[in-house]
């Protein structure tokens, strides 16, 4: 005992523990600066690990790193192929995005979809649970929360039901949105047979672990025909069988079609990785239980909407669904639509939208007043305010938090999907998009648009603060940290 007390009391040991730190500290900023981010996620780093280096250390040891080598060379590279699959031409104003997106891994449009849009909590909620019931092979569905509500109660008893009745199951969860419905709440669907999986553990031994890299992917595929895809989580404040007025205002679709056979390999590749199953293996489960009857199971389907499934994640090559994002943006001629709960784009995509709007194309950007992450809407405000300078509009929506992802440029092309208007949602986070290049279906987008600047008022000007010089700072400080939420 005394001889530790001598050891700790030497000294010496603070100049080595100082030398040590410091070594360490040049590791981790080589580090930092090898993950080749964004510039300003690089910049909000070092200032956390140099102002508060108790704190930032261990914060970046945990939720830092964009693409961990390591960790992802043991997740097989997500590339979408058609299978048998026919694609589908499109007309040439949409080729700049489908080349983009191509060029990086995503699959070609496949035509013969048909698209259902979901604009309301009730009716997802009443078309989850309606192709749970006529499920007759398998329900594949990956979620980035799962609530201990209602909805979630509901939604297991459903799903423990089919199992009981012979469906495969598998339910993938993130393992931090998931965090405290991941086990116990999930065990009546174990219990009836189904499969329920984690997604990269955050305390765990097991090497799939990071708390950087989550899966915000929503998908749902039933019998390899049929997938819903779009932002909403199985909770109370996304989806629910009866109104709620607090409900969150959200936005996805039901596609009935190939692009369901694409959205399904996502799912597979993702549960491959978290149960640590080959991939042909699931394949080959598949194909002996009936499911996967081949392009003529889904043949049978009647539609005319020509889509285009892109993941995007630290499983893609490059970043796919941002590019594509992107080419989107720069290929406006008449309108850019864009609805997210939270927008704090990166220098091009911000630039991007700048240089349209003064060139006289039509910016519109819908926002939640207030949305559930207050340092989301400080970060906002710096680039909402050179936007409107620029010509465009910026609408608050006012009936509430608004969830929903969506993009329109000029009746030409629309995106669906998980993704949010960030940096982490479009650089970091495991993601699904499916871009819609069908007039129709646009169209349709954009009646739903109407509906939210309905209940939404243009910003004019920004509100008189009671301390504007605090205000400033705090908002300066949250665009600074907002590479890091």
């Amino acid at each position: 005992m005394a001889f530790h007390r001598s050891l700790f009391s030497h000294p010496w040991l603070p100049h080595v523990l100082a030398v040590c730190g410091f070594v360490f500290a040049v590791f981790l900023i080589a580090r930092l600066f090898a993950d080749k981010k964004q510039p300003g996620n690089t910049v909000a780093w070092l200032l956390v690990m140099v102002l508060i280096p108790y704190v930032g250390v261990p914060l970046y040891l945990v939720f830092g790193g964009r693409k961990l080598r390591r960790l992802m060379a043991r997740k097989s590279r997500l590339v979408l192929v058609h299978g048998g699959l026919d694609a589908v031409r499109v007309p040439p104003s949409v080729s700049p995005v489908i080349n983009t997106a191509s060029a990086l891994g995503a699959s070609p449009p496949v035509g013969g979809n048909a698209l259902r849009l979901i604009t309301t909590g009730e009716e997802a909620f009443a078309l989850m649970a309606e192709h749970i019931r006529l499920a007759r092979h398998s329900i594949h569905i990956t979620t980035f929360i799962l609530g201990r509500d209602e909805t979630g109660r509901r939604l297991v008893e459903l799903l423990a039901e089919r199992a009981r009745a012979g469906v495969k199951v598998r339910l993938l969860l993130d393992a931090v949105g998931c965090v405290f419905s991941s086990r116990g709440f999930v065990a009546p669907l174990r219990r009836a047979g189904g499969e329920v999986q984690r997604f990269m553990p955050v305390l765990s031994f097991v090497p799939r672990s990071s708390a950087n890299l989550r899966n915000h992917r929503k998908i749902a595929v039933f019998d390899r025909r049929t997938a819903i895809v779009g932002g909403h989580n199985l909770a109370d404040e996304y989806m629910g069988p009866l109104y709620n007025k607090k409900r969150w205002s959200d936005f996805g679709a039901v596609i009935a079609g190939p692009a369901a056979v694409l959205l399904n390999e996502v799912f597979l590749a993702d549960w491959a990785f978290a149960s640590g199953r080959p991939l042909d293996v699931l394949h080959g489960e598949e194909a002996g239980a009936g499911v996967a009857e081949g392009v003529a199971g889904v043949e049978c389907v009647e539609g005319e909407s020509a889509l285009q499934v892109v993941a995007s994640g630290p499983d893609t090559r490059g970043d796919p669904l941002y590019e594509g994002l992107i080419a989107m943006i720069q290929d406006a001629r008449e309108s850019i639509y864009i609805i997210t709960p939270y927008f704090i784009p990166d220098e091009v995509l911000w630039r991007s939208l700048m240089v349209k709007a003064r060139a006289g194309v039509k910016v519109v950007l819908v926002l939640p007043e207030r949305s559930n992450h207050p340092i989301t809407d400080y970060a906002r405000r710096f680039y909402t305010r050179e936007l409107r300078g620029a010509g465009a509009r910026v609408m608050h929506y006012g009936a509430g938090m608004l969830h929903s992802k969506a993009v329109i440029v000029d009746e030409r092309a629309g995106l669906i999907g998980s993704a949010n208007f960030d940096l982490r949602s479009l650089l970091v986070n495991f993601e699904i998009g499916v871009f819609v290049y069908t007039r129709a279906d646009v169209r349709k987008m954009g009646a739903w648009v109407a509906t939210l600047l309905a209940s939404s008022t243009e910003l004019k000007g920004e509100r008189p603060q009671r301390f504007p010089f605090f205000s400033g700072l705090l908002e300066d400080l949250c665009r600074l940290l907002a590479p890091l939420l």
